[in-house]
């Protein structure tokens, strides 16, 4: 999908505006909101970086339409915001600013306290450990299927082919379906919706009808449709559940059997809201991801050839490391949003309730006293240490730390483990690729261009 939350429990937003303040905000540019956001948008990662060098760990940036936030770009300020009372630092009331038209108002993603709390408890499970292991051959055979349709000798992007393995793992896994002609219907379906969501929830403004074929109305009539899809596969679902029906172990008949503490199952209306948010969550930003990692161990030869030799004699820790210096290199959002619900004093700035504050996962994954040599794309700084838990974020952190978090860098380590096993790629252009923005996520700027060199590996 395109709207691309980053991860359940952890979705960017594009900067909501911050209530005035009666102290100053902390510095930051001084360019129109306009300015500002051309210049993010022409190099995301290298924006924040460039102000947390200039304004220090605490800074304020503005963007059109969203007006100001303050930003966190230090493992202590993260940690207060990460650490702090939920009641305070509201997460979901921030994510709703953007993603309530998709994902709805029962989505884990925007709410918040004792409803969060709920509806996150019945979401655990599902992506516990050991119930995610289950669908390693599932997304193991998925990715062998897609990698056949790739062209021996003719550069081609990467990018699409990883975001039809990932959206075909959502759809069996999550959703169960494995119907040839409804996959066929679902994907049709989720294209539609994602090529109408992105500008509605971009752009507030638009979320207002201005005729039939209004962005508004027609986001409406594709999100119509797709829920229309979600319902039907609720009841087929549910009645199987409900006639005994055994063998079903994806996350929807999972979640039709949770209980909430008074024994309640989940509404249709609350399982429609978590699947979006699953999709959003988990199909894309996982795309990403990939995409990402090849293209930067396709500009670390060194780097792939460690990783193949590992792989093939069937270590795992060097893999772990690579996707986590992937996600550390590119992460796929460069922030995450609180809103403050009562003023607090944060970096030595007093804010006033309504601001919106932000961990800058970009600026901090590139802060040098953290991360030596940072440009460098080095696996091995992950095996010389465990990750930060304030400091390594790109699944946000605290209570609303992604639920899916683990389902993400397992898919990733499975699918990557059968790309660099079984697949000669080379890069047509040595030159990196550039970061873009798509929506709200960071992907590569030519879709990571690569070239089969020969047919692929048994």
């Amino acid at each position: 999908m395109a709207y691309r939350p980053a991860c359940m429990e952890q979705a960017t937003i594009p900067h909501p505006t911050a209530s005035s303040a009666s102290s100053p905000l902390p510095p930051g540019p001084r360019g129109p909101a306009i300015a500002q956001a051309l210049l993010y948008a022409r190099d995301p990662l290298g924006f924040l970086i460039r102000l947390q060098k200039r304004h220090g760990d605490v800074f304020t940036v503005a963007f059109p339409y969203f007006g100001r936030a303050v930003y966190l770009a230090s493992p202590p300020l993260v940690k207060s915001i990460f650490t702090g009372s939920p009641e305070r630092f509201h997460a979901g009331e921030a994510n709703a600013t953007v993603l309530e038209p998709a994902l709805g108002p029962n989505s884990v993603l925007t709410l918040d306290e004792a409803p969060h709390m709920r509806q996150r408890k019945l979401l655990l499970p599902p992506f516990h450990g050991e119930q995610i292991s289950h669908y390693g051959e599932l997304m193991r055979e998925i990715t062998m299927q897609e990698m056949e349709s790739w062209p021996v000798g003719e550069p081609f992007a990467l990018r699409p082919h990883t975001q039809r393995i990932t959206l075909a793992v959502i759809m069996r896994a999550v959703f169960g379906v494995h119907d040839e002609d409804r996959l066929t219907r679902f994907e049709k379906l989720i294209e539609d919706f994602s090529a109408r969501v992105n500008l509605v929830i971009a752009l507030p403004p638009l979320r207002r009808s201005f005729g039939r074929w209004s962005p508004w109305s027609r986001f409406l009539r594709a999100r119509e449709a797709l829920d229309e899809f979600i319902y039907e596969e609720i009841a087929i679902r549910r009645a199987e559940v409900e006639a005994g029906s055994e063998g079903h172990d994806d996350v929807l008949s999972l979640l039709l059997s949770a209980r909430h503490d008074d024994g309640s199952p989940m509404s249709d209306e609350e399982l429609r809201d978590e699947l979006v948010t699953v999709l959003g969550a988990g199909h894309e930003t996982t795309a990403t991801g990939l995409a990402w990692a090849m293209e930067r161990l396709l500009r670390a030869p060194d780097v792939l050839q460690r990783l193949r030799e590992s792989v093939k004699a069937g270590e795992e820790d060097y893999l772990d490391a690579t996707v986590k210096e992937t996600l550390r290199a590119r992460p796929v959002i460069v922030d995450v949003a609180r809103k403050l619900t009562e003023p607090a004093q944060i970096g030595g700035y007093d804010l006033p309730a309504g601001t919106f504050v932000m961990a800058a996962i970009a600026a901090l994954h590139y802060r040098e006293d953290i991360f030596p040599k940072p440009q460098e794309f080095r696996p091995e700084r992950f095996l010389e240490a465990k990750a930060d838990t304030y400091s390594w974020i790109p699944f946000g952190g605290g209570v609303r730390r992604c639920i899916g978090a683990a389902f993400a860098e397992y898919e990733m380590r499975i699918i990557l483990r059968e790309f660099v096993a079984r697949a000669d790629l080379s890069a047509p252009d040595p030159k990196p690729e550039r970061v873009k923005v798509r929506n709200i996520t960071l992907a590569p700027g030519k879709g990571t261009r690569v070239r089969l060199n020969r047919p692929l590996s048994a």
